[in-house]
């Protein structure tokens, strides 16, 4: 396969010259113009962080993005699916609320937000992964595969479970619908953790199996007739139904990979990862600790797998920042960044399984800007 392009600009600017212009000129050198966006509508998947979180990007990187697609006759807006875990972001009203708070409003942005699964995360599209090995049919947030063309702005950062969050994280993760999210992280089916349950019966009413009973005012899922497809987890008033979140870390990369897979198929996509503010954790955080890193620049390509790796050499090249988590790690000289951060994960498995499902390549032609 040939060499796919990722285009790279620093972080140095002048007095001519600031980040969000240089961003307008990195994603312009890269393509992105040469999407047909009259009269479509553009997703732009982002991150809105989670409260109390200051990690996140800023809005008005987002803004350059949604002028870019505007000016061309695009119709943009900015989108995210709902948390499974118990948060700021599990149902839309919540998670418009922390966008807003976060900045990431019209009156900034120039576009409207839209929760791409719907108000209890459960607006969904399944979604054919073609060569899917642990995926058949992804459950996809409906707005996300509405759009016309998709385009994501990463927070390129350190993750507990996938090693990294970047490109294909925030477009297989962050675009599955809450049953999604529940597929990916675990290989068994929701629980109910009695404590929190009411016997309000919401769940029983959008099981199609009958596999939930509430018996004494408490539920239960038989898990003979469970199919795991998660509803109960979007409808649970009191977040008393559960994930087991049980799987692999290399499984649940790889099916990062397959749901990434059927987000893109068929459409223009674009991508575009910023390594700024790398902490070590994902910014699902409700906090957000010291950068392990320094900021090193912003990324742009049509192909994610490639952007990724890209990410990953830039940052493995950057000093360890004294006093960070990553430097109490004590990590052996050259040893991989991400993985000294968190020797539970691996985070190639889904680079490679990525690859192996035609996404893209990770062997890349690094052009600055």
């Amino acid at each position: 396969m040939e060499k796919a392009k990722v285009y790279f600009t620093d972080l140095h600017t002048n007095l001519n010259t600031n980040l969000l212009q240089k961003l307008e000129k990195l994603i312009t050198a890269a393509g992105m113009g040469s999407i047909n966006f009259q009269d479509r509508y553009a997703a732009i998947k982002i991150h809105f962080g989670e409260p109390g979180n200051l990690a996140y990007l800023r809005p008005n990187y987002a803004k350059v993005l949604v002028d870019f697609i505007k000016a061309r006759g695009g119709k943009a807006f900015l989108t995210d699916c709902n948390t499974l875990y118990v948060g700021g972001r599990k149902n839309a009203l919540d998670h418009m609320d922390a966008a807003y708070a976060n900045g990431f409003n019209p009156f900034v942005t120039g576009c409207h937000v839209i929760i791409g699964d719907g108000l209890k995360g459960t607006d969904e599209v399944l979604v054919p992964v073609e060569g899917g090995q642990y995926v058949k049919e992804a459950k996809i947030g409906r707005a996300i595969m509405d759009a016309d063309i998709f385009i994501t702005l990463n927070h390129f950062k350190g993750h507990e479970a996938t090693g990294f969050g970047g490109a294909l994280k925030n477009i297989g993760m962050g675009c599955g619908s809450r049953a999604g999210k529940m597929e990916m992280h675990s290989s068994g089916k929701p629980f109910v953790h009695t404590p929190l349950c009411v016997g309000c019966a919401t769940c029983t009413k959008v099981c199609a199996h009958s596999a939930i009973t509430v018996t004494n005012k408490k539920a239960s899922i038989d898990h003979s007739k469970c199919v795991g497809c998660g509803r109960c987890i979007g409808v649970c008033p009191t977040d008393a139904v559960c994930s087991p979140s049980d799987e692999s870390n290399d499984i649940l990369n790889c099916k990062i990979a397959e749901y990434s897979r059927a987000v893109l198929d068929g459409r223009p996509n674009f991508h575009i990862s910023l390594i700024v503010d790398v902490s070590p954790f994902c910014d699902c955080h409700g906090e957000n600790d010291f950068p392990i890193i320094p900021d090193v620049g912003m990324l742009a390509s049509f192909d994610p797998v490639a952007l990724d790796m890209a990410c990953v050499d830039l940052c493995n090249q950057q000093p360890i920042l004294p006093g960070s988590r990553l430097a109490k790690m004590h990590p052996a000289p050259g040893a991989d960044h991400f993985c000294a951060n968190h020797p539970d994960t691996n985070w190639r498995s889904c680079l490679d399984h990525a690859e192996a499902l035609g996404i893209g390549t990770k062997e890349y032609q690094l052009i600055t800007v």
